[in-house]
């Protein structure tokens, strides 16, 4: 295709959506300043003389309006307008400025801080132009796309580059985002990403710049997750995420040695199983989930996903390896928002007494569970297992993160009491031809599973 046809296509792409896309505008109050704030040391000479200064220029202790910019669009006749919830986040005045230069204030319907995005209204008389979500997981690297909104507040604009990237994945849980080289800068927030067909295929919502400034490295969260925050924030006003309640982490190639009946590098290990769906459905720390409602689990990533997409209440079908056989189990998924906090205390402390029972084992120092043991780590009267006192720095259980303070409740998926436990378990796993085992292991609360190779 030639560059006059390109820039043909975009002439009228942009044409035909911009009467859609919004600049924001957010007002809020702020405190005013206590004091010179830096421009003198504290107990200067000088400090009241600048405070009397700023309070001459009418900047001194009274509150203050600071405003923000921002992007947006429309996505409904009726008015409501989708951009990130860090554009709106804390303001007292949201005030919507359309292409044509007309200007409607609008109030906040819902917002997600997990995935940035925030939904407002509009009130008017008149249907209002509109445009409406892509499904973002058509889009191909490579891809043509149009980014429009407000960049460095200095009003609209548009800016064209292709997909560079796929399932992006910055901090957040949910994370889903389309790479662009299109220029993304401080302003765009908000505003939409284009495909050629017309649809939203992404809300512009970061950059990567060492500079402040767009250096071709622009995301976008993909539409297909703007597409159920927006429907849940417009009915409910906030979301409503599925809960499965348990703690999970990634199998790595080591673990699928040391699991019956693993035999790839997949699904989510179940470390522990607080009071929740799981736990009533029969799950167990040490279960492997394979899949979730009929879709195969690639990692804990791709669970959480799956759980949060699945609507509250639904009972939903678990296939898990336990004791190297698959079973399936039917949970009633809670709700992530009304159990999000639930957070169990403990202490962590490093073992220094040498005078207990010990044993050294892997390249672990390590001692049963004692009763002024279990007051020093914050454990229940009748947790057991085993604390490990130190670990050889030269040992893979270094390599793999043990230090002292751990505690080992489980090899091999079966509980530990004694050291002797340990190393019965170490002698089977030995005569089963196993090259490692499978340590559950606990620090200030929290379970991980660790697969230690034998050979040490």
């Amino acid at each position: 295709m030639t560059a006059q046809a390109h820039s043909e296509d975009f002439a009228e792409l942009a044409e035909n959506v911009s009467d859609a896309v919004v600049n924001i505008t957010t007002s809020t109050v702020v405190a005013g300043r206590t004091g010179p704030q830096g421009i003198v040391p504290e107990g200067s000479p000088f400090e009241d003389f600048f405070r009397e200064f700023q309070d001459r220029q009418g900047n001194g202790d009274r509150p203050r309006r600071t405003s923000a910019l921002g992007s947006g669009f429309v996505i409904s006749e009726d008015g409501y307008v989708v951009t990130n919830n860090h554009v709106i986040e804390g303001a007292d005045e949201i005030l919507i400025e359309f292409f044509s230069g007309e200007e409607l204030p609008a109030t906040l319907v819902g917002r997600d801080p997990n995935t940035d995005i925030a939904l407002l209204k509009v009130e008017t008389d008149k249907p209002l132009k509109f445009v409406q979500f892509g499904d973002s997981d058509l889009a191909r690297v490579g891809d043509w796309v149009m980014a429009m909104g407000n960049p460095l507040g200095q009003g609209f604009s548009v800016s064209a580059g292709i997909v560079s990237a796929r399932n992006r994945a910055l901090s957040g849980t949910y994370d889903d985002y389309i790479q662009t080289d299109a220029a993304i800068n401080r302003g765009n927030s908000g505003g939409p990403l284009f495909n050629m067909e017309g649809e939203v295929i992404g809300v512009n919502t970061a950059i990567l710049s060492p500079n402040g400034g767009s250096i071709g490295i622009g995301f976008s969260m993909a539409s297909n997750v703007v597409k159920r925050v927006v429907g849940q924030l417009k009915e409910y006003g906030e979301t409503r995420r599925g809960w499965l309640g348990v703690r999970i982490q990634d199998v790595t190639e080591d673990m699928v040695e040391a699991i019956d009946g693993l035999d790839r590098v997949a699904g989510a290990m179940v470390t522990d199983v607080p009071e929740g769906p799981a736990k009533e459905a029969g799950m167990l720390a040490g279960d492997v989930i394979l899949s979730f409602d009929g879709k195969d689990v690639v990692n804990t990533r791709g669970l959480v996903k799956m759980v949060g997409n699945a609507p509250v209440g639904e009972i939903v079908r678990i296939t898990v390896l336990r004791d190297g056989k698959t079973q399936t189990l039917k949970v009633t998924l809670g709700r992530r928002e009304e159990a999000e906090g639930a957070v169990p205390a403990a202490a962590e402390k490093p073992m220094d007494d040498d005078s207990r029972k010990s044993a050294e084992i892997l390249g672990l120092t390590i001692a049963p569970l004692t009763d002024a043991l279990r007051g020093e780590l914050g454990l229940s009267d009748d947790a057991e297992g085993l604390v490990v006192q130190d670990v050889d720095q030269t040992s893979k259980a270094w390599e793999k993160g043990l230090r002292a303070g751990d505690v080992l409740t489980e090899a091999s998926q079966q509980g530990l009491a004694s050291i002797e436990d340990l190393e019965t378990r170490i002698a089977e796993a030995k005569d089963a031809g196993r090259k490692s085992i499978l340590l559950l292991v606990r620090r200030g609360g929290e379970p991980r599973f660790v697969a230690l190779a034998l050979d040490e």
